[in-house]
């Protein structure tokens, strides 16, 4: 806290002013969160798990997950090999030209070829076509092929301001560097990857904006693949999408696939017919190099700190155990996160947790009850939503029985020495059981997608209706089962009715209880509804920050900001009412719970926000903050406090707030 500051004026800076002047970013982070703090000790205690000696009576997943540990850890075969696996990698893929040289030959140069040797070896199919087998929006049982607009090397929102600018600039020197210490002459490199980032500046350009892609049906565009052939014919697409899928699936050009940026295909076709062979194939080696860095020797990774240096402000890498952890983490999600829970989780926090989010489930009826708003018609689709909606709380019961873990990983081949190769067959594995499902039926209640607990995180899915606490999130500043309940309600409280918010905010409203996209809001009730996201968006886009010369994005940021003020609502309402059922034979709210030291002078209520509040603090380098505002669906932290509770009445009740002070405009925003 900095009690020197007006809560009236600034509460964000009055709840966590002190957690600012307290923490020191360290030179491996580009920020410091609440959140950070959980996860680094998530992070700890994953490394307990899995630093532990390989056992000949550990299940084979557990051995997987620790074999994957050991060749990240080791820094001395890293330099061994040095540069030697992308090289590999390189040739197998007929090379990259600007280090080749003049002996590159593009006669035999095929940019769908080079996709398939892609999806064989483990790299992404996604530079000029993104692939999916992914759930039917229309009929979310089943799933479809997706085919979307190409995923970037550096964000859009970046690439677009073009070769001046001094992020693209730290993007283009990156790719010189890596090239040249592959062996290309730096002139050269320079003048080929200039080019190569052209030809990325031009893609980017052709992508449909984040603004632009946030209707779900105008991102719903089904066609059969002979239709689609029709429109685009310079791509060979039933014998592209039957190469990647090979040997799970054979299509055949009757199949149905959704193509989300129709637009897009022929200028995509026509930018790659205007671009020279080399300058693509530049394009994807840097690509497919880049994508291997993190696995090479210091030489190729300093490069890339060095990179990372300019976007997010931070100067040291994370130290290696750290970095490992992060890696296994991430592809062992459901092996790590059974380590995971089988050793640290409490189980009585489960229990608490259900009784919260009934609480807060109940109190969002209610609010739908008394909207003004909203026709009766779409009320009664709106709570058949709402109560649809399924919970998955800290972790699945599967994560503890072997058995399933050893047959989900069936199949998957690692080595404690080869750390690319590890990371490659890992793709390989991944990208082998999504295409596999493109026939499988959608088990919306999935041990294996709700089974990844060791994150600090919550999850909201239109496609299930479901919401999702894993075990990490069941800890610290977020929640504790003997911590007073205004400090839970105020923090996971406000999470959990984030959560439930966002099935009912600008995206999440536009599918139905069963998860399927449909229009179920009378017209009437939806140009309401829209008003109301306009005044958070035109709230939320005023927020800036001169120091960056930047304003918050409200278009892109609007759906937590929706989810943000509907959670804080909701959470206060169900405190208040946990409070009522609770102060039985008292005279007051402020007998019932404890107090903590040196805050005696607040109440209750008043600490309840205080709580909510803490849940965001944050110090960020400014390279992050920026990051964070051009490309992030969140607004920064100081806006995540400062805009919802203005719009509070209750808050500015409890804290006495004159009418016309920052935290109580007079002109507020309200939507749920």
């Amino acid at each position: 806290m900095d009690k020197k500051v007006d809560p009236c004026e600034d509460f964000y800076s009055f709840a966590c002013g002190g957690f600012e002047t307290r923490n020191v970013i360290p030179d491996d982070q580009s920020s410091v969160t609440t959140f950070s703090l959980i996860s680094d000790e998530v992070t700890e205690q994953l490394r307990s798990l899995i630093e532990r000696p390989i056992k000949e009576t550990d299940a084979e997943p557990f051995k997987l997950v620790k074999k994957l540990f050991q060749s990240c850890l080791n820094k001395t075969r890293a330099e061994e090999v040095g540069l030697a696996p992308l090289k590999e990698v390189l040739d197998q893929f007929g090379g990259w030209p600007v280090v080749v040289g003049d002996s590159w030959d593009d006669s035999t140069f095929v940019w769908t070829d080079m996709i398939y040797k892609f999806r064989l070896a483990g790299y992404s199919i996604d530079y000029f076509v993104d692939f999916s087998v992914t759930t039917d929006l229309k009929n979310s049982t089943s799933r479809i092929i997706d085919l979307d607009q190409a995923t970037l090397g550096l964000s859009r929102e970046y690439l677009i301001k073009g070769l001046a600018d001094k992020d693209v600039k730290a993007y283009l020197d990156y790719q010189v560097g890596l090239a040249t210490l592959l062996g290309a002459d730096k002139d050269s490199a320079t003048k080929q990857q200039t080019e190569a980032l052209e030809f990325e500046i031009k893609l980017a350009n052709i992508n449909l904006p984040r603004e632009e892609r946030r209707d779900a049906n105008k991102l719903y565009n089904p066609m059969t693949i002979k239709e689609l052939s029709l429109k685009v014919p310079e791509i060979p697409w039933l014998v592209y999408m039957n190469t990647i899928l090979a040997p799970h699936h054979v299509l055949t050009e009757n199949e149905r696939v959704i193509v989300d940026v129709p637009d897009y295909f022929p200028k995509l076709v026509d930018l790659l017919a205007k671009t020279p062979k080399r300058t693509l194939a530049n394009y994807l080696m840097w690509r497919v190099s880049s994508a291997s860095v993190g696995y090479l020797n210091e030489a190729a990774r300093n490069l890339q700190l060095k990179y990372s240096a300019v976007l997010t402000g931070t100067t040291e890498r994370k130290p290696r155990w750290e970095e490992c952890t992060d890696l296994v983490s991430g592809s062992f999600g459901n092996a790590v996160g059974a380590m995971y829970v089988r050793e640290y989780f409490e189980e009585a926090a489960r229990q608490s947790m259900n009784e919260m989010v009934k609480d807060i489930r109940s109190v969002f009826s209610e609010i739908i009850d008394e909207l003004e708003w909203m026709d009766d018609e779409t009320r009664v689709r709106a709570k058949g939503k709402s109560d649809s909606m399924t919970t998955h709380i800290a972790y699945p019961d599967e994560l503890l029985d072997d058995k399933k873990l050893i047959d989900l990983y069936q199949n998957l081949t690692l080595d404690s020495t080869d750390y690319l190769r590890n990371a490659l067959n890992l793709t390989v594995f991944g990208t082998n059981y999504a295409f596999k499902k493109l026939r499988e039926s959608v088990n919306k209640t999935d041990w294996i997608s709700h089974g990844r607990p060791a994150v600090v995180n919550a999850y909201y899915s239109p496609l299930e209706n479901s919401i999702q606490f894993p075990a990490g999130i069941l800890q610290g500043a977020f929640f504790g089962k003997n911590r007073p309940a205004y400090l839970n309600y105020g923090a996971i409280g406000w999470v959990i009715g984030h959560e439930i918010t966002h099935g009912f905010d600008d995206q999440g409203r536009q599918f139905g209880p069963d998860g399927n996209l449909a229009e179920w809001w009378e017209s009437p009730t939806k140009k309401n509804y829209l008003e109301r996201a306009q005044c958070i968006i035109n709230q939320y886009g005023n927020y800036s920050f001169p120091e960056l010369g930047l304003n918050i994005n409200g278009i892109n940021t609007q759906g937590e900001n929706i989810a943000d003020n509907g959670g804080i609502k909701e959470a206060y309402r169900a405190y208040i009412k946990y409070a009522t059922r609770s102060r039985s034979g008292f005279e007051n709210w402020d007998q019932v719970e404890q107090r903590l030291p040196g805050l005696s002078q607040y109440n209750v209520r008043q600490l309840f926000w205080l709580g909510a509040a803490n849940v965001w603090c944050q110090k960020s380098r400014p390279e992050s903050l920026k990051l964070r505002i051009l490309t992030g669906a969140h607004s920064p932290s100081r806006f995540r406090v400062r805009g919802p509770f203005a719009n509070m009445p209750q808050f500015a009740s409890d804290y006495n707030c004159p009418l016309g002070s920052a935290m109580n405009p007079v002109q507020k925003c309200a939507v749920w």
